[in-house]
């Protein structure tokens, strides 16, 4: 029997080879677009779960609450003796408790061979928390001072297939190294997935003599802490635990300064490090997460654009099929056998866009994951894979079948047989109902395409505060740099290619130093004192061109500038003086002291997004000094002009690598999740309208065949095509307008709540609505009117011939 129910689907796809193409194929793109969300989401709820002790694993982060304002503020930097602390006094809640020094790039140096790597200097236990395949070595691999555990494609990349343990490295041409083991590169989707070597932390304490001096002290909050809890604690333990850490661990005097501000740390749990990398007050408060349910919803959604294709064509073919279900009515078939039928007309169709699909997203994977800047892989050998294909395809053809299966097994067998069966006034109502459906999920996923588009347009168009045009930054990683910063200068200048140099502590897109204890005239005991410190050279701002609006630019002519200090807007306004000229900035110990010379306008430094913090400006020629960036010259392009920069940098220290980031690339970085969720929902919005368009036509088809008599009469009477175009388009047409007009409220629902996620967003304009709603009326149009003129143009001879 099910047998033949099969025989029977096969042949009514052959006998209507259009509604199969537009089911199968309008199927075949939405079951697609369900399974590539699928594994995006999959990839997204998997980060970090590489690492076997995942749910163990966190980072321990502080919160301080400004007194007058109650505004609670947060950040991952902690001080050395607070990691000691929780080493002596904690041990009761954690089993690993490791410091660390951010991810950098460094350069690593066999003979001649220079490769630029990300590396991570981190205490020893690192190897073990995370659970790191190791290829060569073991565990205990950095617990040697002058050790260095590789990634397998570093250690390839560097010795080639040779050995490599045993091997002497520099890193940044000043530190030896040994390689000790090579582990498993880790996946895209861990945190550590960029890190390419690791190294102790003992060495980078030993390396910088900064870093000595700060080993017990509470003022420096610069370093990154990891723990991992006890076996048999739990998060809600550890966070209890280390509520009163301050008071119990700090000194007192540094305690008594912050006492009134309530500081407390806790511990960032892993598993929320991808997911809830957004923080309100200091603690998690969403991130990604909220791209996880919104493309898991757009994934339902577009399936059921997809299975109301379905629906629709089966029922509105429903006449067609009347007569078969009368004849097996009369000759004995029960009800559940004729939805028995139709369900398995509905598993084929399923079965075979589910074939389709898999070849679409094989096919379309790699440019996928260009878009979503992912590594997913179709993971036809595990068995979960194909568990849960087997529910989709089960699910998608109780979703596809169900109402069709219902309503055609419904028809009463003595009306058909006489002839006298109709589908009633109100058939039609449901197949309007799912065309609105459509249309308004189709609407509502354009309009979300374009506001998320002019966000990002709105912060790529927002004033960074200087010009990027040419500029070129260099990190100065190899200790041969020091002292000659000034023939470096000279020598670029008189390259011809170069016309501004400068040197800075930190690039121009990131902040690499955030102090706090600043005093100045009329501040309040209980005022936060954070600010960004640059520490510069003379020549900075001339370089970037940045706009001083009140005072004037550091100056080589003045010697005093060694002892002056620049505000941005933002610090200037922050510390409420009506003229800072003149006026000082002290450190609370009065040790430093700097006269506030100029206020420059403000530059965006961090997040494009997000209001900009107060900076400080310092003049400076200290090793702290490591970034060199240069303005190529307009009339010079970048092609000609950095074989130039490059041999001035191998003529002057051979033994460093040339490496560049061009600072409107890096600053471009900034934009790149939003630019990635942008184009995913660009191309999920086209698919949509792509499957709803597709329904259309298979109805706008159908109605036409269905009144073929109809449009024949007309013509004879005088009808011209533009008034049986408009006849055969205008239900749609109307239909789609309702569906604009739903569509309006909920998009707007949604948008505007993303948008007050960012304090610096677009506003919802009118033209996103009216641009949707046109976009949508102009497709349905051009959809209709293929149909809709065909059947116009028509000869009434034959439309009316008796069959």
């Amino acid at each position: 029997m099910i047998l033949n129910y099969f025989k029977i689907a096969f042949r009514n796809l052959g006998k209507n080879k259009v509604y199969s193409f537009i089911n199968i194929g309008g199927l075949a793109v939405g079951m697609s677009v369900a399974m590539l969300i699928g594994l995006w989401i999959f990839d997204e709820i998997n980060a970090n779960k590489y690492h076997k002790n995942y749910e163990k694993i966190g980072q321990i982060r502080s919160i301080s609450t400004e007194p007058t304002t109650g505004v609670s503020e947060g950040s991952p930097h902690m001080q050395i003796p607070m990691s000691t602390a929780l080493k002596a006094n904690y041990k009761h809640l954690f089993n690993k408790v490791l410091t660390s020094w951010a991810v950098s790039d460094y350069t690593l140096k066999l003979g001649e061979k220079k490769l630029n790597r990300r590396g991570h200097f981190v205490e020893p236990g690192i190897l073990e928390m995370l659970s790191l395949k190791m290829i060569k070595g073991s565990y205990d691999g950095l617990k040697d001072l002058h050790s260095i555990v590789l990634s397998k494609s570093t250690a390839e990349a560097m010795f080639g297939s040779a050995d490599p343990i045993n091997q002497s490295l520099k890193i940044d041409n000043k530190i030896d190294v040994t390689v000790t083991g090579i582990y498993e590169d880790l996946p895209k989707n861990s945190r550590f997935g960029e890190v390419e070597f690791f190294t102790p932390w003992d060495l980078f304490v030993a390396s910088n003599e900064w870093v000595k001096g700060n080993v017990n002290n509470w003022d420096n909050t610069s370093f990154g802490i990891y723990v991992e809890l006890q076996p048999n604690v739990r998060l809600e333990t550890a966070q209890a635990g280390l509520k009163d850490f301050f008071a119990k661990n700090a000194p007192r005097d540094y305690y008594k300064l912050l006492e009134s501000y309530k500081p407390e740390i806790f511990v960032f749990p892993m598993k929320q490090w991808h997911l809830y990398s957004d923080f309100t007050d200091g603690r998690p408060a969403g991130g990604r997460i909220t791209f996880v349910w919104l493309f898991g919803i757009i994934g339902i959604f577009v399936l059921l654009l997809a299975s109301i294709n379905f629906m629709n064509l089966s029922t509105a073919r429903s006449e067609k099929r009347a007569k078969e279900v009368g004849i097996r009515k009369a000759i004995g078939s029960v009800r559940s056998q004729l939805i028995s039928q139709f369900f398995s007309e509905s598993f084929l169709v399923v079965l075979v866009s589910f074939v389709l699909s898999c070849l679409l997203i094989f096919l379309s994977l790699r440019g996928f994951n260009e878009l979503a800047d992912k590594d997913i892989a179709l993971p036809f050998t595990n068995l979960y894979f194909w568990l849960a294909s087997a529910a989709f395809i089960a699910l998608t053809g109780v979703l596809t079948g169900l109402y069709p299966a219902l309503y055609l097994s419904s028809f009463q067998p003595i009306k058909v047989l006489k002839g006298t069966f109709k589908t009633g006034r109100f058939a039609e109502t449901p197949r309007k109902v799912l065309v609105v459906f459509q249309f308004t999920i189709s609407v509502v996923m354009i309009i979300g395409t374009i506001v998320v588009y002019q966000q990002i347009q709105h912060a790529k168009n927002r004033p960074v505060g200087y010009s990027q045009e040419g500029l070129v930054t260099i990190s100065l990683n190899d200790p041969n740099y020091e002292g000659k910063y000034d023939l470096f200068k000279s020598e670029l200048l008189n390259s011809g290619v170069v016309s501004e140099v400068a040197l800075s502590n930190s690039t121009l897109t990131s902040i690499s130093n955030r102090s706090s204890g600043f005093i100045w005239k009329g501040k309040s005991p209980e005022t936060p004192s954070g600010f960004n410190k640059f520490r510069v050279t003379a020549d900075f701002g001339k370089m970037l061109d940045w706009k001083i609006i009140a005072g004037r630019d550091f100056s080589s002519d003045y010697k005093t500038d060694s002892a002056g200090v620049i505000l941005n807007e933002a610090a200037a306004k922050y510390i409420g003086l009506k003229n800072p000229i003149g006026e000082y900035i002290k450190t609370e110990d009065g040790k430093f002291v700097w006269q506030i010379i100029g206020v420059t306008k403000d530059m965006i430094i961090q997040s494009p997004y997000d209001d900009i913090n107060g900076s400080f400006y310092f003049l400076d020629f200290s090793k702290s000094s490591r970034q060199m960036t240069m303005r190529i010259k307009p009339t010079v392009s970048p092609t000609e002009a950095l074989p130039k920069i490059e041999a001035v940098f191998h003529k002057l220290v051979p033994s460093a690598s040339f490496d560049y980031k061009f600072v409107d690339e890096d600053y471009n970085k900034k934009f790149a999740q939003e630019q990635h969720i942008g184009r995913l929902s660009t191309v999920f919005a086209i698919l949509a309208i792509f499957i709803s368009c597709l329904g259309l036509f298979g109805l706008a088809s159908f109605v036409a065949e269905q009144r073929t008599k109809e449009i024949g009469i007309r013509k004879v009477l005088g009808a011209s095509v533009s008034n049986l175009w408009q006849m055969l388009s205008k239900d749609f047409v109307v239909l789609v307008i309702i569906s604009c007009v739903i569509a309006a409220p909920i998009a707007y629902y949604f948008m505007n709540n993303w948008l007050q996620k960012y304090t610096y967003h677009t506003e919802l304009s009118w033209w996103i609505f009216a641009a949707s709603a046109l976009g949508a009326l102009s497709l349905t149009l051009l959809t209709v009117s293929y149909q809709a003129v065909k059947a116009a143009l028509v000869n009434p001879v034959k439309s009316l011939k008796t069959e």
